[in-house]
């Protein structure tokens, strides 16, 4: 079998990428602006990882990825996270069926393609990891049976900054299951300004669905096919050591961080640069990729200390000394 030149092999990448930029215009006909969340959240779609979006109420998480659901033509559940919500009202209960003398399963809404986990720390912790299973084993258990979940099943997490009432911090194991923590932040004046024109009057019609579920399945093998050469494959392992070892890296954070990533991170960070990859119409892995994606993937992996926090040094400040130390391919 002939092997396939670069040219090749990227032209084969844009024709299979060649949805991406309808798909992000009929996202951007209902969203203004937050271009870089929306490239965030189809990566995670493209790379098969969880995605947790943080930032205060109104910047328009819930309705970018309500959006998205409606553009892939995609089943879509949104719950939204209370106080006083039980597991069984994400995953369903046993109901006694009288016709047959038995229990049968009735599904909750966890049981879809795109599910929106809305303020997701507005809940106690036992709700929290109630979805554990589902997005590790993507399967749920009612009763003694496990039930398969949709091969999509895709979980978008919003959450409100930690610091605001009536919040629970998320346990780590969960968040170490999402494969990215996007920071949502304010649009800008003009961008406002253009929110006022789209969303002052009457709402904007629904995007048009670009293409089926069906064809994200598709492209998720084309992501995982995307070359990460040897050396690339260094600098992520050695991105990810630095936040446990930052000394043998030349670097003086010993006293901010608790916990290193986990090989989460690790597999998450060539996860998160094959999908960037992809969207930029490229069969290969630059350390850029790894650069762009760095943050997101390890901002929720890397807990800081109490001296950390005393000292007001924000994770994202810790990961980019990490970023300019550790020597690039």
């Amino acid at each position: 079998m002939t092997q396939l030149t670069i040219e090749e092999r990227n032209a084969k990448v844009r024709d299979e990428s060649a949805f991406v930029e309808p798909l992000l215009k009929s996202i951007e006909s209902v969203i203004v602006g937050q271009r870089e969340m929306i490239r965030r959240i189809l990566i995670g779609l493209l790379a098969d990882g969880h995605l947790l979006l943080e930032g205060v109420p109104g910047l328009a998480k819930t309705l970018a990825v309500k959006t998205v659901a409606q553009a892939i033509h995609a089943t879509f559940h949104r719950i939204q996270f209370t106080p006083d919500l039980l597991p069984a009202d994400l995953t369903g209960t046993l109901i006694f069926d009288p016709t047959k003398g038995a229990f049968a399963p009735k599904f909750g809404p966890i049981f879809t393609q795109i599910l929106l986990a809305d303020e997701i720390n507005r809940a106690p912790a036992k709700v929290q990891s109630a979805l554990l299973e589902a997005m590790q084993e993507r399967q749920v258990t009612i009763g003694d049976k496990s039930y398969p979940l949709d091969d999509l099943f895709w979980v978008l997490a919003t959450q409100n900054p930690i610091e605001q009432e009536g919040t629970y911090p998320l346990p780590e194991a969960q968040m170490d299951r999402f494969l990215l923590k996007i920071r949502v932040s304010y649009p800008s004046p003009e961008e406002e300004g253009l929110i006022l024109d789209r969303m002052g009057g009457e709402p904007p019609p629904l995007p048009k669905p670009v293409l089926q579920a069906d064809a994200i399945l598709k492209s998720r093998h084309s992501v995982n096919a995307i070359y990460v050469d040897e050396r690339i494959r260094k600098y992520i392992v050695d991105l990810v050591h630095a936040t446990r070892e930052p000394e043998r890296f030349g670097l003086d954070l010993r006293p901010l961080i608790q916990y290193g990533a986990s090989p989460r991170g690790t597999l998450g960070l060539a996860r998160g640069a094959r999908a960037l990859a992809f969207l930029e119409g490229r069969a290969y892995v630059t350390p850029d990729d790894v650069k762009t994606i760095a943050p997101d993937v390890l901002r929720h992996r890397v807990l800081l200390t109490y001296e950390a926090e005393a000292e007001g040094v924000p994770v994202d400040e810790v990961v980019r000394r990490i970023l300019a130390r550790v020597e690039v391919p």
